[in-house]
């Protein structure tokens, strides 16, 4: 895969580091460190200050930012039409993903799409709901996986209804239930899982005017998990997450139930490059065939 300067600067500023950036690439950091020093030369200004705390960019850079950003997508657009017109795919999808869809959703389906083309890449960037928003926003990320509502403006494809589950350790005395009431959680330590700006789990609890009694927070699936291992609470967690589960933990439905609708979120399709076009079109037919 080629990357334009533009990119990798643009990369370098996300990570703050010359480092991380030339991981990312698996390129040295001398490479990088110079593609930035051609771009400010080439420039005749300092884009990025240097510190044993990172990079950051400069009052310049802060102004030129937005222009290199579209640079980048314009010079991938050429690459993608370029490759379209000789039919060779290719193109580089930028996404933003929440942890269980990164694990347990997304690989299996860039695996189908990568054999109808193979000179596509995928960047992944992992957060909650309110960064892979704001990432969108930005464009930062050509599209997101999200939770239902999103906002109105926004093209949307349905992935799929994934179901929350109460999780207790092995020994607690409510395994031997096959659904567990909500009340339940006003009698017991909870462990709770906070993820960004939505809160759907409290909210329901609110819906059906439950007061739980939280313990602790955690923004972070495996750690809710590791902390009801240990018999410090019980927790809600999504049956997505829930897949290949090493902890010795155990899963009932909730009384009444909740659900939490999964989707891709895409500021405007139409203005979106051909190969996430492509991706787009793949998932939904995969989705609903």
């Amino acid at each position: 895969m080629r990357y334009s300067k533009y990119t990798i600067f643009l990369k370098v500023v996300e990570l703050e580091s010359f480092s991380k950036t030339a991981d990312f690439y698996k390129y040295s950091q001398s490479a990088v460190t110079q593609i930035v020093k051609s771009l400010e030369a080439e420039l005749q200004m300092t884009l990025l200050k240097r510190s044993h705390a990172g990079v950051c960019l400069t009052s310049d850079g802060e102004q030129l930012i937005p222009y290199i950003w579209e640079l980048a997508m314009a010079e991938e657009r050429m690459w993608e039409k370029a490759g379209e017109i000789t039919g060779m795919d290719r193109g580089l999808i930028r996404i933003g993903v929440f942890s269980s869809i990164a694990c347990h959703y997304l690989p299996g389906v860039m695996k189908e799409f990568r054999k109808l083309y193979p000179g596509i890449d995928f960047e992944l960037h992992t957060g909650d709901y309110s960064k892979i928003e704001q990432w969108i926003a930005e464009g930062l990320v050509d599209f997101g996986f999200l939770i239902r509502p999103v906002r109105t403006d926004y093209d949307t494809i349905d992935i799929m209804t994934d179901e929350m589950l109460a999780v207790l350790p092995e020994k607690h005395p409510m395994t031997e239930k096959t659904e567990i009431p909500l009340k339940a959680f006003e009698d017991e330590s909870v462990v709770l899982l906070q993820e960004g700006g939505k809160q759907e789990i409290e909210e329901h609890f609110k819906k059906n005017k439950i007061a739980p009694h939280i313990s602790y927070y955690s923004g972070d699936d495996y750690a809710v998990m590791s902390m009801v291992e240990n018999e410090l609470g019980i927790g809600i967690l999504s049956e997505l997450v829930m897949k290949r589960c090493d902890y010795h933990i155990v899963t009932r439905s909730l009384k009444p139930e909740l659900h939490r609708e999964i989707v891709i979120a895409v500021k405007n399709e139409k203005n979106a490059s051909v190969a996430v076009k492509k991706f787009l079109q793949f998932v939904r037919k995969r989705e609903n065939p």
